[in-house]
Order: structure tokens, then C-alpha cells, then sequence
């Protein structure tokens, strides 16, 4: 009796081990550009979709040089979701390299990009890519993907609208939270400092004046005059709000905090998520861990 039930049992293990990797390998395969975009992505493609992401958490997609696996990602994909405003410089030649001739989502269409100069000797504008750090754009970009994955998987196309309208939802009482707090700050006070130009969306949005040491890409580097120019302000201002962030190299940084004897507090997270035992491993989560920190520094000033 004993060994019919035990062989019931692995029989019926059997079975939901096989009918999980049926239900797995039915999913979507869909291929996120970086961290923040792959976290949107999951929350409207939900059970249905399996994402990866190219620009995993704390790394760089500025500096990012595709490996040969990012290549059978892209091959494998149904559908490839990116950023868009000149952010994934690489993506083209990575679709190429794939002969991927599937649907490219740009998650940013439909959103009236920031101009912003370069750093130094290239002080062309070009458009500021970061439009997530407003959440109002990320509304945009869960309207853009509720689209893009009805477009390849119409038999969910139902869920990905009610996925779609409760992540809305979410952002909607993320940003009534964040406008209520920011109303608390005086104007005068909403200085802050970073790494690189990655918050200007964010501070036109809550009215928080960003300065950055590098322009909208970590790639540029700035001039001695850029930096002395910024110390100057932060010394003139009393500036206290001082930030690295999760990508950049500190040592830029460092020095500025070293000149003007504001010490940094803390990290931001700006264009990648932190991993999933971490201060932001969602976007929601990420934009109120950046924006408390902010306040904690601009209440100094």
C-alpha cells in the first residue's frame, strides 16, 4: 500500500513538474532593455510573459557592450521593449547581430522629450532619455507596452489592459504621495546635487532644481571649468543635498563633496534598479526610496 501511494506521489509531481514547464515555456518571451523597463514590463505582462533585460540591476546601459548571450535573447524574443530617446545607442546593431525581425516597442513614443546641452566641448542639445524619473511619462510607457504585447499575444490582450490599468493606479497614488511631499519643501531649498544629468524630468515634474558634475550620459566627461563652476554654486546656495548614485563611479563626486565639506547622503538610484535584496528593486519602490532620501537632505538646506 505504502508503495502505491509513494508512486501516486511522484506520479502526480510528475505531472505538475511537467504541466510548470508547459505553463513556463507557453509564456512569452520578451526581452526588456535595462532593469527599470524589464520591472514595468513584468507588472503588465504578468503570468503570461517571461522577461529578461539586457542592462541588468546596478549596471550602466550607457557604457553597455552586448555579450554573445544578449545576442540569443534577442534571437529568442517575441518582442523587444527599449527606451527609446537615443538611450540604447547599441540596440540596432544588437537587433542585427540577432536577425531579429520581430515588433521594437519604443516605451517612450508619445512623450515630448527634454533638451539638454552636453558637458564640455560637446554642448549640442540632445534629447534627455531619462523620462522614467517622472512617473506620469511611466503612464506613457505602461500604454505603450499594454499595446506593444496585445500587438504580439492578442489572446491577452484583456489581461494586459487590467494589468495595465492597475499598475496605473499604483503610479497615480505614487506621484499624488510625491507631490504631497515635495509641497512641504520651500522652494529655496530644492537644490540638489548628482552624479550625472539623469533628474531633470523629475525636477521639472516636483519643482526641484537638479545640478549634475556629468551631463545626460555617464560616457561624458566634464570639464575643470564645469566642476569649479559647480562648486562655486553649491558653496554660494549652501547646498547639503549631495548624491551619488547607484551606477556612477564616486569619485567625481567624492571631490566636489570634498571641496565645499558637504558630505554626500547617500545613493539615488537613477537608471537602474538596485538587485532584488535591495533599497529599489521595483520602480515603485525606487522612486520612494529616491524621493524620501531627497527630502531627508533638502530639509538640511
Amino acid at each position: 500500500m505504502k508503495t502505491v501511494q509513494k508512486l501516486t506521489g511522484l506520479l502526480l509531481a510528475a505531472l505538475l513538474l511537467v504541466s510548470g514547464s508547459a505553463v513556463s515555456a507557453e509564456r512569452i518571451p520578451v526581452v526588456a532593455s535595462f532593469s527599470i523597463l524589464a520591472d514595468i514590463v513584468s507588472n503588465v505582462g504578468g503570468e503570461r510573459v517571461a522577461v529578461s533585460m539586457l542592462v541588468g540591476p546596478d549596471q550602466d546601459a550607457h557604457v553597455f557592450e552586448p555579450a554573445p548571450s544578449d545576442v540569443k535573447k534577442i534571437a529568442r524574443a517575441k518582442l523587444v521593449v527599449i527606451n527609446g530617446l537615443g538611450f540604447e545607442g547599441w540596440i540596432e546593431r544588437l537587433a542585427n547581430a540577432a536577425a531579429y525581425h520581430g515588433v521594437i516597442a519604443v516605451a517612450s513614443d508619445g512623450i515630448q522629450p527634454r533638451q539638454r546641452p552636453g558637458h564640455g566641448n560637446n554642448a549640442a542639445l540632445r534629447p534627455d532619455p531619462h523620462a522614467w524619473q517622472d512617473p506620469v511619462n511611466v503612464m506613457t510607457y505602461t500604454r505603450n507596452i499594454v499595446s506593444a504585447l496585445s500587438r504580439v499575444d492578442p489572446a491577452g490582450s484583456e489581461i494586459y489592459k487590467a494589468n495595465g490599468a492597475k499598475y496605473l493606479h499604483q503610479l497615480a497614488q505614487l506621484d499624488d504621495w510625491a507631490q504631497a511631499q515635495f509641497a512641504q519643501i520651500s522652494g529655496t531649498q530644492r537644490t540638489v546635487i548628482t552624479s550625472h544629468d539623469a533628474f531633470e524630468y523629475f525636477g521639472a515634474h516636483y519643482g526641484v532644481r537638479f545640478l549634475a558634475a556629468q551631463g545626460v550620459s555617464t560616457e561624458s566627461e566634464p570639464s575643470a571649468r564645469d566642476i569649479a563652476a559647480l562648486i562655486r554654486q553649491m558653496k554660494q546656495q549652501h547646498v547639503k543635498a549631495l548624491f551619488f548614485e547607484n551606477m556612477s563611479n564616486p569619485q567625481l563626486l567624492q571631490q566636489i563633496s570634498n571641496e565645499v565639506g558637504v558630505a554626500p547622503g547617500g545613493k539615488l538610484y537613477a537608471d537602474a534598479l538596485s538587485p532584488p535584496n535591495g533599497d529599489a528593486p521595483t520602480y515603485l519602490r525606487m522612486m520612494r526610496y529616491n524621493i524620501t532620501q531627497i527630502l531627508a537632505r533638502l530639509r538640511l538646506n
